[in-house]
Order: C-alpha cells, then sequence, then structure tokens
C-alpha cells in the first residue's frame, strides 16, 4: 500500500492545492456529474472522464476503498424538443446515445462505475428533497413549477468566487416572470402537452429540474446522513451554475456541511485551436473519432496536459501519442516474450511509485507518463509486475493487440541485418529489435519532414530488406513483419 497521506489536490471549494485526507479512514466517496445523453459525446466529454476515472485509479493504488458514483441525466429539454421535432420516443434518444458512450468508454478502458444512478430512477429522492426544502423555506411553487429561492442561501455564489450583484446583473436579461428573483432556479417543471410526466403531490405532475437531480442521488447514495462525503467533480462548465446550485440545494438540509469536502474541476478542450463546435466543423463525435483512431493513443494524448488546464487537441499530438505508445508495447514485448503476465497490483516497485508519486501531485499526468517511458527503455522480464502495475495506474492497459501483432514473428537475425543496414549512420548500442525499427522510422521521419525524399526511399528499402514493411498514414508511419 502507497502512502495514503501523499496526495495533493487543487480544491476549487477553497481555491487551494491541499492534501487530500478523506473524511473517513481509509475510504474514498466520490461523485462525478455524467453524461447528458441527448446528443452524441465529443472528445471533451472523454477528456473529463478519463481523468476522473485516472484519479480513481490513484486512489485504489494508494489502498483506499473507492465507490464511484457517475449519474445519467436521462431528461432533459434537449431530448423532448428532439423527440417533438422527429416523432421519436424521448427514452429512445436517451438510451442510444448513452449506450454509444458507453461503447466509447470501454475503448478508452474507463472501468464500470460502481454505482450509475438514472435521474428517472430516483423521483422519490428527488421529490422528498424538494418537499424538504420548501419546508425550510428555501423553494416555493408558482404556476409553473416549483423553484429554488437563492436569496435564502447567504453563501450562494462562494464556489464560483461571484458575489450576488455580479451575478445578478448577469440574470437580469433572463427574468422570468413567474420567478421572485431572476436567479432563482427550478426544482421541478409541472408538465406542458406531450411531455414526458411523474405525479407529485399535492403539487403538480411534471419532471425534475437538472440541478437537483444530482443533490439527491448523491446524498442518496453517498451521504444519507448529511455528513458530507469526499470528491465532487465534473467540467470547468459546471462550476456554475451547475455545481453552485447542488451546494444550494444540499447544505441547508445537512447537519455537517459542506456538501462535498473537496471539489474537482477539468479544464476545457480545443480541437485543433478552436472550441468545438458544429457550426466551425470541427466537432466530431466520440465514437467516430475513435473508430478512426487507437483509443490507447487518444488516452495517453490526455495524458500529456494537466487536467485543470485549457487543452489543444491535434492530429499533431495524436501522432506523438501513437510513437509513445510503440515504445511501451516495444517494451511489454521485451519483458514478457512469448505470453502475457497477469496484472500484479499490488507489486509496488520504483516504476509504480515513480508514476503513483508523480499522480500525487495534483495529478501530474505528463510526469506520471514521462517516468513510465523513461521506464520503458530499459525493463526486464524482472519488472514485469511494477510494468504492468504502472500501465494500469494510467488506464494504459495491454491487450492481446500488444503480443499478437505481426511484428511478434520477427526473423531471429533481425537485429544483426539492421546493424549491417545502418550501422555506419545509426548507432543501435543496446537496443531491442523492435527499438532498432523504431530509430530508422524516426531518422527516415525525418528525412520526409524536411522533403529529402531520396533518404525516405533508400531507408525504407533498407528496412524491406531486414524483413521490415513500413506503411505510412495520417495517424503516422506503422511496421510489420514483411513476411
Amino acid at each position: 500500500m502507497g502512502n495514503l497521506g501523499s496526495l495533493k489536490l487543487y480544491n476549487t471549494r477553497t481555491r487551494t492545492v491541499e492534501r487530500f485526507v478523506p473524511l473517513r479512514d481509509g475510504e474514498v466517496r466520490m461523485y462525478v456529474c455524467g453524461l447528458t445523453p441527448s446528443a452524441q459525446a465529443h472528445l471533451g466529454h472523454a477528456r473529463s472522464f478519463l481523468f476522473f476515472d485516472l484519479l480513481r485509479r490513484l486512489l485504489m493504488y494508494r489502498g483506499y476503498k473507492v465507490t464511484y458514483v457517475q449519474n445519467v441525466t436521462d431528461i432533459d429539454d434537449r431530448s423532448i424538443n428532439r423527440a417533438r421535432e422527429t416523432g421519436e420516443y424521448w427514452y429512445d434518444i436517451v438510451s442510444g446515445y448513452y449506450a454509444e458512450f458507453k461503447t466509447s468508454m470501454r475503448a478508452l478502458g474507463v472501468m464500470e462505475f460502481d454505482e450509475e444512478p438514472y435521474a428517472t430512477k430516483f423521483i422519490p429522492q428527488i421529490q422528498e428533497m424538494i418537499r424538504e426544502l420548501i419546508d425550510g423555506g428555501y423553494a416555493y411553487v408558482v404556476d409553473d413549477g416549483i423553484y429554488y429561492r437563492v436569496s435564502a442561501f447567504p453563501s450562494y455564489g462562494k464556489l464560483s468566487n461571484r458575489n450576488l450583484e455580479e451575478l445578478e446583473a448577469g440574470a437580469r436579461i433572463e427574468v422570468d416572470e413567474h420567478k421572485e428573483d431572476p436567479l432563482d432556479f427550478a426544482l421541478w417543471k409541472f408538465a406542458k402537452p406531450g411531455e414526458p410526466k411523474w405525479e407529485f403531490e399535492p403539487f403538480g405532475a411534471g419532471r425534475p429540474g437538472w440541478h437537483i437531480e444530482c443533490s439527491a442521488m448523491a446524498r442518496t447514495l453517498l451521504d444519507p446522513q448529511g455528513q458530507g462525503f469526499d470528491i465532487h467533480g465534473g467540467g470547468a462548465d459546471l462550476i456554475f451554475p451547475h455545481h453552485e446550485n447542488e451546494i444550494a440545494q444540499s447544505e441547508p438540509l445537512m447537519p455537517h456541511p459542506p456538501m462535498a469536502n473537496v471539489w474537482l474541476h477539468g479544464g476545457l478542450l480545443n480541437f485543433e485551436g478552436r472550441k468545438m463546435s458544429k457550426s466551425l466543423g470541427n466537432f466530431e463525435p466520440l465514437v467516430d473519432l475513435l473508430a478512426r483512431h487507437d483509443p490507447q493513443a487518444v488516452r495517453m494524448t490526455f495524458l500529456t496536459t494537466g487536467y485543470s488546464k485549457v487543452m489543444n487537441f491535434t492530429e499533431e499530438s495524436l501522432s506523438a501519442s501513437y510513437a509513445n505508445l510503440e515504445k511501451l508495447k516495444a517494451a511489454y514485448r521485451r519483458i514478457h516474450g512469448d505470453g502475457p503476465l497477469e496484472p500484479r497490483h499490488d507489486v509496488h516497485a520504483s516504476i509504480a511509485e515513480s508514476v503513483a508519486a508523480a499522480l500525487d501531485d495534483d495529478v501530474n499526468t505528463s510526469a506520471a507518463l514521462a517516468a513510465l517511458l523513461a521506464f520503458a527503455k530499459d525493463a526486464t522480464p524482472a519488472d514485469a509486475g511494477a510494468f504492468e502495475t504502472a500501465l494500469w495506474l494510467l488506464g494504459v492497459v495491454p491487450n492481446a493487440s500488444w503480443l499478437e501483432e505481426a511484428r511478434a514473428q520477427l526473423p531471429a537475425d533481425v537485429l544483426e541485418r539492421l546493424h549491417s543496414e545502418f550501422g555506419g549512420e545509426i548507432a543501435f548500442d543496446g537496443a531491442s529489435a523492435e527499438e532498432a525499427i523504431g530509430m530508422v522510422i524516426e531518422r527516415r521521419s525525418q528525412a520526409r519532414a524536411a522533403k529529402d525524399w531520396a533518404a525516405s526511399d533508400r531507408l525504407r528499402d533498407a528496412l524491406a530488406r531486414c524483413g521490415i514493411a513500413i506503411k505510412d498514414s495520417k495517424e503516422g508511419t506503422t511496421w510489420t513483419a514483411a513476411g
């Protein structure tokens, strides 16, 4: 077991990097705002959920018992509007998009959640929470629904570091004649003709507002006694109003707030230098991108940038991740030879601990990846357990293809052939056959970048004489044994 007290995280609630201390000894309860499947998931969703998956792995490695909850907002205005426009049943829209999302998460190596609550399965708990807020003077009923009274909660705005005057100035453009105040938000929306609805006596049939869903599900699954839970996470775009509103709904009903001890938020994502948008033509559904690219390379790309920073995802960054993935695969083949070993996550040798130590520093994934790649250069069969543990920590988990690719059938004398062909210009000292091939391909990539096509062709032909066939694509250059 690692050092339980070594992890440091940036807490949005306190706006400081703090040593993580669980509320219960040896146990971590964690709630992450999940997908609203009214449209296809995109790369920004993947970045957020990959980060929380990695944090969960780190906590497990450190010996904590982790309860991980990620919800599904399966009722919202957009799915209802689309159903009205297309004639589809609203839940068919939601379930189709969510099934596609889960397929993508599995491809990216995201572990299954301990709890996966659907908002529509928690209607009684949501209604009970609304009743309590009404009884406490924090909510009121009007013609079109039930609203939260923001003025009743003096701490409103603290998570997002905004004061009420600033918030009110921004809200005046969206004045709703039914509300007491522009900042007030819906807890329950009374049903309009043709909309899905649930009975709520004595107030009226309708459906829950977005924010109350998460408050009720988190309370039910993680904190029924109102003592608070450890970590609440989501993207930075959820800080206001969603997470601010969750706090406002939850904490007045708690004997011991805060709702969550640590609030974690992942940074936003740009695609090829711009915010993803269908109107800009740079939006691509996640499932389509994963069909074009190795999901493990996509996961490794996200490791190169700190989780809280704005990240620019490019084809060039993916190309670098393909190269790094090949280095890890080469090390894995060198370590395991003819067959895989079972991962041993209880083995905490130096490399696993070095990766974990980097992650302990506010989940510094770039430093963790650098440590793993440096280790991979010299890893031996004796390092098998630690290497697999380090891979598991980052979620880049070996699969059958790592050992079954055609390159595993290299000619026995391939290294001797490479020395004969390239010994005068490339120093292969101590390199494995796979690493030596990678060095030649890198030299060829440099020639191609310089538009030295003669040198590029010469290197390709020399590799062919060594029994290596190469293939160029927009993802980079790959190789197999020529047969």
